[in-house]
């Protein structure tokens, strides 16, 4: 087992590693920016170095302070946990080169997965539906035109080397395709150097549905069953289920064996998440991408399945091999997380950064869980993202979740910043939600409209 690693990461998603770690008996090293001095990962961590300002680029994006930090404490291993380099390829190169562990996939592996045409084709190669589309890169519009009359509108532009939301657009119709080609392929030029294009059938309303994958350095790849991530705001998950309930148990293994196929056709090593479209009209599932890291909803799989993910990752990094088959895993329950951001709902979620002058977070009773990294008198930096807590439930069917999740929601007291607290109990205590009856259409189109107008009446 490693004797010390490194966690380049901040808030919960760091704690949540540092205590893994404490319990597996590895020395961790915390890394912060300034404004991250008094934070709870550098205080739990039994070793913190500051890495640079504020700024994230300065800072947690910094790839030789990192390193250099982890040189200096001798770690042998990095987790990078979620966001800032936790896919970025030349960051795992950098630590394979100076020969500390990356805890996570190759770079190679990254790469693969990361280039959205690359990964298409990988996928088709391994058997795993994927959305009807180009079958390489688009680079003219009277290709484009071709490809779309066959496939059906709307469809889907989008920027081959894209990223950022940049080089994406959603087409109609036949006499939007040639300009909305023209400016994506444009925008794709100015911000990646390349303006070649792929495009896709858009799959809308649907479900979103990912499988957790664990694959260890022993050729062994599994499944923990899938999470519904489809209620979102601005292509940003709100509220994450496991299982779906749109998912019955002959879909759950098709869905699964997918997600394996696909992580073995890349060599896949760690966990690692595949994100499949469900089109609930036909029944037909299909691959949208591969996360090649830890999730921010990971918490409800561990609940069902009962693996917990991260010392699974940490254990596979040192080489040991999976701790449970395939057949080990049955999903038990259900399990519901709830985002707790310090944002505006009001202000159309503006971020609210400042001093936390009191906290109580939820407790109690068997199947409550709190990932955070607050406590009374923090103060929330306006640098990074907003998420200050998850709330995780885990009940014995849907309904006993969410009323634990009702119950958790109505507890929470968080006093000094604004946060969506209020928002997600309206949420999970909507008729609709209960009833499972929503799609990725459902938060935007509906919910957040009526939240909206009741909002604006109560003025």
């Amino acid at each position: 087992m490693f004797r010390k690693i490194l966690i380049a990461n901040r808030g919960e998603i760091a704690v949540r590693i540092i205590r893994a770690a404490r319990e597996l008996g590895i020395a961790t090293v915390a890394v912060y920016s300034t404004a991250d001095k008094d934070a709870l990962h550098t205080l739990l961590a039994d070793e913190a170095i500051c890495i640079g300002p504020a700024k994230s680029t300065e800072s947690y994006l910094n790839m030789n302070a990192i390193l250099s930090a982890a040189v200096l404490t001798e770690a042998e291993a990095i987790h990078p946990g979620f966001g800032f380099l936790s896919e970025n390829s030349k960051f795992a190169t950098l630590c394979e080169e100076v020969g500390i562990k990356f805890i996570g996939p190759s770079s190679a592996v990254m790469d693969m997965m990361g280039d959205k045409i690359n990964a298409r084709e990988q996928m088709i190669a391994a058997g795993v539906p994927v959305i009807p589309g180009s079958d390489g890169e688009v680079h003219t519009a009277d290709e484009a035109i071709a490809i779309a009359e066959k496939i059906g509108y709307p469809v889907m532009l989008k920027a081959s080397a894209g990223g950022g939301g940049k080089g994406i657009r959603k087409v109609e119709s036949a006499e939007d395709l040639l300009p909305s080609f023209e400016s994506a392929s444009s925008e794709a030029k100015a911000a990646f150097g390349n303006g070649a294009m792929y495009l896709e059938r858009v799959i809308y309303p649907a479900r979103h549905i990912e499988v957790q994958i664990l694959a260890d350095q022993h050729g062994k790849v599994i499944h923990l069953g899938e999470r519904d991530c489809s209620l979102q705001r601005n292509n940003q998950k709100v509220l994450e289920e496991s299982p779906s309930v749109a998912i019955g148990k002959t879909l759950r293994h098709k869905i699964g064996a997918a997600a394996v196929r696909a992580a073995e056709s890349v060599g896949y090593e760690n966990a690692g998440t595949i994100e499949f479209l469900l089109d609930e009209a036909s029944g037909e599932f299909y691959f949208m991408e591969m996360n090649t890291r830890v999730q921010v909803e990971h918490p409800v799989t561990e609940f069902v399945s009962g693996v917990d993910i991260v010392k699974e990752q940490i254990r596979i990094a040192v080489g040991q091999p999976l701790t449970v088959e395939q057949e080990d895993i049955q999903l038990k329950g259900h399990a519901i997380e709830c985002r707790i951001n310090a944002e505006n709902p009001a202000f159309n979620f503006a971020p609210s950064p400042g001093k936390i002058t009191n906290l109580y977070l939820p407790s109690g009773g068997v199947g409550l869980r709190v990932d955070s990294a607050v406590y009374p008198g923090y103060t929330i930096p306006p640098y990074y993202d907003s998420m200050i807590a998850k709330i995780i439930v885990h009940g014995e069917n849907r309904f006993d979740a969410l009323m634990k999740m009702q119950r958790a929601l109505y507890e929470l007291e968080i006093e000094g910043v604004e946060t969506n607290s209020q928002f997600q109990l309206d949420l999970i205590s909507d008729s609709r939600v209960i009833a499972g009856d929503y799609d990725t259409s459902f938060l935007m189109e509906n919910f957040l409209p009526e939240y909206q107008e009741k909002i604006q009446s109560s003025k």
